[in-house]
């Protein structure tokens, strides 16, 4: 009785533990398990260290907490027990309910760190918005190829979220136009973060990683941009640094999603290409989808052109489909590449040994089957009615259409063509066969867009010529010597070149009219004029096209065109016009 006295405060009393109770979790256990955990933890790779990180609670912290607070909780009931201490007496809390909340609670830890790590992924959200964001910039600063290549398969579980939690700018926000409300607006923190999470992501680094092994990452942010038309989102870095890998990777989407003969049911169905090309909408407002990396399209051989040009289509079909809604700016911008890609056609001048299959070549025929692919997509529209068919110089590029640009695409090709003057054989190849040959004569672009477009076509190339009246100038020359070239000397009577007659008569009119004095008084404007096997005979005041005796023709044949002579007191090609 004495001793049951002593052991009790006011109402408490206290009994020492007894050693020989069962035990089920103490410290032995807490250490066989925490070994477990530990093995978990080590082995896991960047990909659920990432998860782990980006939960919605602070779960390493927490995990560290928990398992620190059991293993000195299981050390100390193992001391207690062994020591037989006393402990409070009652049925509240006993030992086997006190091991069990111990082992719970390690056990729960484990399993919420399994369940964000392997069962339920975290995505970005309101509650780790922050987390995400730091720990998807230290990743990125990293720039560990391996790494970057699982955390850009990973992107692909926060896209949506990302999508719908940033900001969309709308339409206007390439013209630099935002409402004062909008200025003064404090986004909300989840709204910030994702706003600066879509301008992360466009490390070309990651973009790369993204095109090699994860491209349906790209697929689920472009293709949750279309579902919620949030198109003014801050992707514009993002989406041209993808395109641009793309291109630069010849084993990426652009390619295997190219044809459905070559690709199967990927190339028939291009989920990707569709995703970020065929919404119009969404391109025009992004901006840069269109816009390759200037560095990397300098090196593009014609295969990568080719890749490009598959996604103008797709964004021009569109475009048509939906009733041709206004000045397009980022197809405008894509034909002064394609522009640009054959401008380097003048290196095969006088090259005799250049082969068929030669890059620069290749790039020119893939402009050209470009320009057919695009007038055929008019074609399936049709012309608008009210469709202006020239544009007068007072009102200038504010009317022009999309058949005006590929009018203006064909123009700049020629005129890169017309810089291919000799050897004979490999200038006509080049200016007919490879150009003209395609784009005219023998039923070429034979439907009603086809027409317009030859129409304002021949417009741009007689007012070339027709500024040699202002003054003489080498690119009117380059012109005049193409036409020249690939429509003759001689008008034909049958129904070979129907759509081009107009513009030969025109262009040898001019010629005969002028040339003459622009022999005299600027020769090496004229020469521009002639390419090889052409030649002026001054004597008899002729042009002389010359064919050399080769197959089956055993004489050279001539062919001439007689010229006028210089009027006198002439100041210019005016004057004698």
């Amino acid at each position: 009785m004495a001793t049951a006295t002593q052991n009790c405060i006011a109402a408490v009393c206290f009994i020492p533990l007894d050693a020989t109770a069962p035990k089920f979790f103490g410290f032995s256990e807490f250490l066989a398990g925490l070994a477990l955990m530990v093995l978990a933890w080590t082995i896991a790779d960047v990909r659920y260290r990432f998860r782990v990180r980006t939960a919605p609670i602070p779960l390493q912290g927490i995990t560290f907490a928990v398992v620190a607070g059991v293993g000195v909780l299981t050390l100390l009931t193992d001391l207690w027990r062994a020591e037989q201490w006393l402990v409070p007496q009652g049925d509240l809390l006993t030992p086997a309910s006190w091991q069990a909340l111990l082992g719970g609670l390690f056990l729960l830890t484990f399993l919420t760190w399994t369940w964000f790590a392997f069962i339920r992924p975290p995505t970005y959200g309101r509650y780790n918005a922050e987390r995400f964001a730091q720990t998807l910039y230290r990743f990125i600063l990293k720039g560990s190829p391996t790494e970057l290549a699982v955390i850009a398969d990973e992107l692909a579980l926060s896209a949506r979220s990302l999508v719908r939690h940033a900001t969309d700018r709308g339409r206007f926000k390439n013209f630099g136009y935002q409402r004062e409300e909008e200025r003064k607006r404090v986004p909300p923190k989840v709204e910030a973060y994702a706003n600066d999470l879509l301008l992360l992501i466009a490390d070309k680094r990651l973009c790369r990683a993204m095109v090699e092994s994860s491209p349906g990452t790209a697929l689920a942010i472009f293709r949750a941009i279309g579902e919620t038309k949030k198109y003014g989102v801050q992707v514009e870095t993002f989406g041209k640094n993808i395109v641009s890998e793309a291109i630069a990777n010849k084993d990426s989407f652009l390619f295997h999603e190219a044809e459905g003969y070559h690709s199967g049911l990927i190339g028939y169905h291009k989920p990707l290409s569709q995703a970020m090309f065929s919404n119009y909408d969404m391109v025009e407002t992004i901006g840069t989808l269109l816009d390759p990396d200037f560095a990397g399209q300098k090196v593009w051989d014609a295969e990568q052109l080719g890749a490009y040009c598959l996604a103008v289509l797709m964004v021009l079909r569109n475009y048509v489909e939906d009733g041709y809604r206004g000045h397009s700016y980022v197809l405008y911008r894509a034909k002064g590449y394609l522009e640009h890609a054959v401008f380097d056609l003048y290196k095969l001048d006088g090259v005799a040994n250049s082969s068929w299959d030669d890059d620069i070549q290749a790039r020119l025929r893939v402009v050209v089957k470009f320009i057919e692919d695009a007038v055929k997509i008019l074609d399936s529209k049709g012309v608008p009615d009210d469709l202006p068919l020239r544009i007068r110089d007072k009102h200038g590029p504010m009317l022009e259409t999309i058949y005006d640009h590929i009018a203006s695409l064909i123009f700049e090709v020629i005129f890169a063509a017309s810089a291919v003057t000799k050897p004979n054989d490999h200038c006509w190849w080049i200016q007919h066969n490879s150009v003209w040959g395609k784009l005219f004569n023998f039923q070429s672009l034979k439907g009603e867009a086809g027409k317009v477009v030859k129409f304002k076509v021949r417009r741009l190339l007689y007012d070339e010529v027709a500024r040699m009246n202002e003054f003489a100038n080498f690119k009117g020359a380059k012109i005049i010597g193409f036409c020249l070239n690939v429509m003759g000397l001689t008008v034909r009577t049958d129904n070979y070149d129907n759509d081009s007659r107009a513009l030969q008569k025109a262009v040898l009119r001019w010629t005969r009219k002028n040339f003459v004095w622009l022999h005299e008084h600027t020769p090496r404007v004229a020469g521009a004029c002639l390419v090889d096997g052409m030649s002026y005979d001054a004597e008899n005041r002729r042009l002389v096209r010359t064919y050399p005796a080769e197959g089956l023709r055993r004489e050279p044949h001539y062919v001439y065109l007689d010229l006028d002579p210089a009027p006198e007191n002439a100041v210019g090609p005016a004057a004698a016009a």
